[in-house]
């Protein structure tokens, strides 16, 4: 693994996501090495000839100028990297950031694979509207650490928990899901007393991890060729239309209320969870974009 520092000149950077206004990123590259991850086409903007998942750039940007002029703001911090990756434990360089953005009233959402997180607990619960999320596709561990190289699943629902116990608005972020393989069901039952939100996304093939991902399900479920041979290449979508009534059905059935648009994510906080569909990305972020 290359890990090297490098100064930048800022870290807050205005954010085209219909769900923030800035993207936060306190690292370039990540070491979990997600198989699926979509932000691998960030490695051509580095400089870097490793593969993803082989190099880490720890970034070094000057004090934060006036902080508050972000309150009433939202910054996502993880949108291309995981802030709790491992450097962070030598470098804690999400850390500083909190440190540096405390007090000053903008709203932090955290995506992660990690449990790290927990040592931030008590510095993130003091910002307006927090929200953490974990990354959970699935309940199998063989499958997880054939995906990616974050914390055990054991370990996210156990960080999940503690969020959710101390208060802080916790997301289990099902995601990418893998047709035929990923089980969203039994995830929600594995996290339903400990989130606020579900978020349901499906698995996205583009660039150069389509290969990758389309030749590991032909060598570990051929039985799955030919559904994914309609997904992705035929473009058919009545997978995810009918895994989408699937999940309506099973949501009523548990009492969890259920939508295809974004912007009751914002509000929502305690039990049942909501399950956010994002299966129709072209829709769902035109609707967020008007919510904003």
């Amino acid at each position: 693994m290359l890990v090297k520092q490098v100064e930048v000149k800022g870290i807050m950077t205005k954010s085209n996501l219909p769900v923030a206004d800035f993207s936060v990123n306190p690292y370039v590259g990540c070491a979990h090495g997600c198989k699926y991850c979509y932000a691998s086409f960030m490695k051509r903007f580095t400089g870097h000839t490793e593969p993803r998942g082989e190099f880490v750039d720890v970034k070094l940007w000057p004090p934060i100028k006036n902080p508050a002029k972000y309150a009433g703001k939202e910054a996502f911090i993880g949108s291309v990297c995981d802030p709790y990756q491992p450097a962070e434990e030598k470098y804690g360089r999400t850390r500083a950031l909190l440190e540096e953005l405390a007090g000053s009233g903008v709203s932090i959402s955290i995506a992660t694979r990690s449990d790290l997180v927990l040592r931030d607990l008590d510095l993130i619960r003091a910002f307006p509207n927090a929200r953490v999320s974990w990354s959970i596709n699935t309940l199998d561990e063989d499958f997880r650490r054939a995906m990616d190289r974050g914390a055990s699943i054991e370990r996210r629902l156990a960080a999940m928990k503690e969020f959710y116990d101390a208060g802080v608005q916790t997301t289990c972020f099902i995601s990418p899901i893998f047709p035929g393989i990923t089980d969203p069901k039994e995830i929600i039952l594995a996290a339903r007393d400990r989130c606020n939100l579900v978020w349901l996304e499906n698995l996205n093939l583009r660039g150069d991890y389509r290969a990758r991902i389309l030749g590991w399900i032909h060598e570990n479920h051929p039985e799955l060729d030919d559904l994914y041979h309609a997904i992705y290449a035929k473009k058919d979508r009545s997978y995810w239309a009918e895994l989408d009534q699937e999940m309506r059905a099973f949501a009523q059935a548990e009492g969890f209320p259920y939508v295809r648009d974004d912007d009751s994510r914002r509000s929502a906080f305690g039990q049942p969870p909501i399950i956010v569909n994002y299966f129709f990305h072209e829709e769902v972020k035109k609707s967020a974009k008007q919510g904003k």
